[in-house]
């Protein structure tokens, strides 16, 4: 790599980029190696607070340092709000991480990076300005209700761990998925056609309607390709690199307008800062063949940062690895036939019935799930005695079969909790729980031993659900300081840590495929199937998303909901392809279709090579 200088500006070169800082004007423009332009990037980026905007007035001229085996170019702002403000590039030979460090005090609002209000440069006037990009396409890994995998760049996008079912909050399959976008200089290949219906899932609770059906025949060996309007690359990744502990954000927005773009990450006015504050830094990677691999080559590079870790996984318990049968499916069923809620139909006398109806049909899964609602309140976790007369010993006769027993568990919800062991909003409602507080940590902990110890119901983990309930905005208060993503992971990191003291074996399922929280978590569940659009594009979307960024975890493949039994036996299909299989059914698919003899004899087949397999 070297920097050559002049009255032009500055010129760095990489093996995989060129990098240059024209002298007359406040941009950076980032070239490939073959020497294609991608972007120009502006240099004035705003770090908002509470207490006031933040504009830059002047820039200096960028000036470079060796710093190891990367090159160091910092560029001085005149802020209206920091005592100081400066925008760091550290260049390598593959990558280029960039980042802004401010000086001063103020609760953080929005922190725009790549834009920013700028009036040092009056030939083009004075305003907000974005960098602008020559790229058609940006791919988002996190699943949303359009099913879209590439938008046109001149729309704005983004990744969170917020979502429900109301318009523009359709995305909470993963919470959260990785911190990374990728671009393509091709445009999109083209939208996704929707059937009839919306997103279906877990909060809605309607009938999945039946739409776009492939051919069943060509399932078995059809490649796993989720790409769905993936244009062709190279494509250049762009992704956030944070230090443990400092994900205090909520959203990653992606901001768009014609020809232009900027990043920006709310902070929603939780973080307060008090001296020195270095922002996360963007990360950009050149060359990767399909977004996929540019997640895999964005989470190496974390790695190589020292900013995450894979979990070790050479003593993973084996029966982790066991077809699952969960039962929200066969209550959504019920609830069909009766008009009813699907959690009131989650009683010991049901969940019989849904084993005796597998065993019948020769049916045996390692893994049995509880699904909302088996208990009495959410928060407490102690056991509805109404619907389950005797869950412990149910355990007990599951376990004597040579099966494990997972509960359903509501991340979040703060149903029996007293207030001041919430997130409250100003009128002193409880909105969630809080991690943050030491006094629902431990009543977290509580809660962990009575579902999982001998001495309480002695089950064998959880399946985490409602992580896309993570607080947000402004006006909330909470005990601690962590918020957004940080307050998601102590959350996880709380149950985990004593599950784990309660059963070293023990099973933590959740829908949070970030290698930021690979230590949390054991197994990354695919989530709900988004209805009104075919079925096996948006699964193997997700796995893939989910490998490249958790290689190291397993994967359980979900089932529900299913808009047709032809959808449902070509997904049953490649599940063996994509991870652990999981059915969610026990006699009737919630689209109101009956298993046939066929379909349980399929099934057991593909239980005995997952088996034989032993898991992935």
């Amino acid at each position: 790599m070297r920097h050559t200088q002049d009255t032009a500006g500055l010129k760095i070169e990489a093996a995989a980029y060129t990098l240059s800082f024209p002298s007359d004007r406040p941009f950076a423009m980032l070239d490939d190696a073959a020497g294609q332009r991608w972007a120009e990037l502006f240099l004035a980026s705003s770090i908002h607070t509470a207490e006031g905007l933040d504009a830059t007035a002047r820039l200096s001229a960028p000036v470079v340092e060796e710093e190891g085996d990367a090159l160091r170019i910092t560029v001085l702002a005149d802020s209206t709000i920091w005592q100081q403000k400066e925008l760091v590039f550290l260049c390598r030979d593959q990558f280029i991480q960039a980042f802004v460090r401010v000086q001063g005090k103020g609760r953080l609002t929005d922190v725009n990076l790549f834009g920013g209000y700028y009036s040092g440069h009056l030939r083009w006037g004075s305003g907000f300005f974005q960098s602008g990009f020559r790229f058609k396409s940006l791919f988002n890994p996190e699943p949303w209700g359009s099913e879209q995998r590439a938008l046109p760049a001149v729309q704005s996008t983004l990744i969170d761990v917020m979502g429900t079912s109301v318009p523009g909050k359709g995305h909470w399959f993963f919470t959260p998925p990785p911190f990374v976008y990728a671009a393509s200089l091709n445009a999109p290949l083209g939208t996704v056609s929707r059937v009839q219906g919306g997103s279906m899932g877990a909060d809605q609770g309607g009938t999945p309607v039946e739409g776009g059906a492939p051919d069943s025949a060509a399932v078995a060996h059809r490649p796993l390709e989720g790409g769905n309007n993936l244009p062709d690359g190279p494509w250049l990744t762009m992704g956030l690199a944070v230090k443990p502990g400092e994900h205090n954000f909520t959203i990653f927005h992606y901001d768009a307008i014609e020809y232009a773009f900027s990043f920006r990450l709310a902070y929603e006015g939780q973080t307060a800062v008090d001296g020195a504050f270095e922002t996360p830094s963007i990360l950009f990677q050149f060359g990767v063949a399909d977004p996929y691999a540019g997640i895999e080559r964005y989470v190496a590079t974390l790695e190589q940062l020292g900013l995450v870790r894979q979990p070790d996984t050479s003593g993973r318990p084996q029966w982790w690895s066991d077809p699952i049968q969960c039962g929200w499916g066969a209550q959504c069923h019920l609830s069909n036939l009766a008009k009813g809620r699907a959690p009131d139909f989650c009683t010991q006398a049901n969940y019989d019935k849904f084993i005796s109806a597998l065993e019948a049909n020769g049916l045996n899964p390692g893994i049995l799930v509880l699904d909302d609602k088996w208990s009495a309140t959410y928060g407490t976790c102690e056991v509805d005695t109404n619907k389950w007369p005797d869950l412990r010993g149910w355990v007990d006769r599951e376990h004597g079969k040579g099966r494990k027993v997972l509960l359903w568990w509501k991340a979040w919800d703060a149903e029996g909790l007293p207030a001041d062991e919430c997130v409250r909003n100003i009128a002193g409602q409880g909105i969630t729980a809080d991690p943050s507080n030491p006094a629902y940590e431990a009543s977290l902990r509580k809660a962990v031993r009575l579902m999982l110890s001998k001495e309480g119901y002695d089950a064998d983990g959880f399946k985490v659900d409602f992580s896309a309930r993570t607080p947000s905005g402004p006006g909330l208060t909470r005990h601690g300081k962590e918020w957004g993503v940080e307050l998601l992971y102590k959350l996880l990191w709380i149950l985990n840590d004593e599950a784990k003291k309660v059963k070293p074996d023990a099973l933590v399922m959740t829908h949070a495929p970030n290698p930021y929280f690979a230590n949390v978590t054991d197994m990354i569940r695919l989530n709900d199937i988004n209805g009104g659009t075919p079925v096996i594009p948006q699964m193997i979307h997700r796995a893939k998303v989910a490998r490249a960024a958790c290689p190291s975890l397993l994967i359980d493949t979900d089932n529900w909901p299913m808009p047709s039994r032809a959808q449902w036996r070509e997904y049953l299909e490649i599940q063996n392809d994509l991870g652990i299989p999981s059915l969610y059914f026990a006699t009737d698919l919630d689209c109101m279709e009956p298993l046939e003899p066929q379909d349980y004899k399929r099934i057991a087949e593909v239980w005995a090579e997952a088996r034989a397999r032993g898991g992935r």
